[in-house]
C-alpha cells in the first residue's frame, strides 16, 4: 500500500487536482468530507455516530474520521495507492493516519503542499456560487454560468454561501494556518513535504505533482 497527501488552504485547488490525478493515475481519491457525508446519508453505524456530533454543532472526533478511513483502506486492494485530499489537518490526525497505514504494511510516499497567495485564495473562494436546488457549483470568473445568477443544469437561482463571504474566508484561512503549522513542520522535518505552486492552471499543477511521483 502506498499513500500521498494533498495539503493546502481552502481554495488551494486540492479537490480539483485530486480528481485530475485520479483520472490520470492509479491513485484512488480519498476525501474524508465526502466519506463522512456519505456515511451519514447511508445511515451506517459510523454515520449515525458522526451525525450526533454534527447535529450538536461539534467537530466529529478524529477517531471516527480515522475509522472511516480504515474502512476505505480495508475495502481496497492490499497493494492499492491512495491519495488523501485535505486530510490530515492536525498532527494528531497525521499520527493516526500513519499508524493505520503502517499496520497495513504501507508507506506514506509524499505530502504535496499546494501553496497560493492569500489574495488568490480569497478571490477563488469569494467567487464561488452554488445552485439552491441541485447544488451544482460555479465560479463567477473560472466557471461562470451561461446566464448570470442562474444554474445551467436546472435554471434555479445561484447563491453565495456565508462561508464564502470575505470576512468568513479570512477567518477560515487564519484558522487553517494555525491548525496546520505543526503538521507542515512535521512533514518537512521528515523530508516528505513537497511545496507546489497552486497559483497556476490545473494542468500545470497536476503536472508538477505527477513529476514527483
Amino acid at each position: 500500500m502506498e499513500a500521498i497527501i494533498l495539503l493546502g488552504a481552502p481554495g488551494a485547488g486540492k479537490g480539483t487536482a485530486a480528481e485530475k490525478i485520479r483520472e490520470l493515475t492509479s491513485y484512488a481519491h480519498v476525501a474524508t468530507g465526502d466519506m463522512l457525508r456519505d456515511a451519514v446519508k447511508r445511515g451506517s453505524d459510523l454515520g449515525r455516530e458522526a451525525e450526533g456530533y454534527m447535529q450538536r454543532g461539534e467537530l466529529v472526533p478524529d477517531e471516527i474520521i480515522i475509522r472511516l478511513v480504515e474502512e476505505r483502506l480495508d475495502a481496497g486492494r492490499a497493494d492499492g495507492r491512495y491519495m488523501f485530499d485535505g486530510f490530515p489537518r492536525t498532527v494528531r490526525q497525521a499520527e493516526l493516519l500513519e499508524q493505520s497505514i503502517a499496520r497495513r504494511g504501507g508507506r506514506l510516499r509524499a505530502v504535496f503542499f499546494l501553496d497560493a497567495p492569500r489574495a488568490v485564495l480569497v478571490s477563488r473562494l469569494g467567487g464561488r456560487r452554488i445552485c439552491r436546488k441541485c447544488g451544482m457549483n460555479f465560479h463567477v470568473v473560472n466557471i461562470p454560468p451561461r446566464r448570470a445568477g442562474v444554474c445551467d443544469a436546472c435554471g434555479e437561482e445561484l447563491y453565495q454561501r456565508a462561508d464564502d463571504e470575505e470576512a468568513t474566508i479570512m477567518n477560515r484561512l487564519d484558522v487553517y494556518a494555525r491548525q496546520t503549522a505543526g503538521l507542515i513542520a512535521r512533514y518537512e522535518g521528515r523530508n516528505l513535504l513537497v511545496r507546489v505552486n497552486s497559483d497556476t492552471g490545473v494542468d500545470a499543477l497536476v503536472s508538477a505533482i505527477r513529476s514527483r511521483l
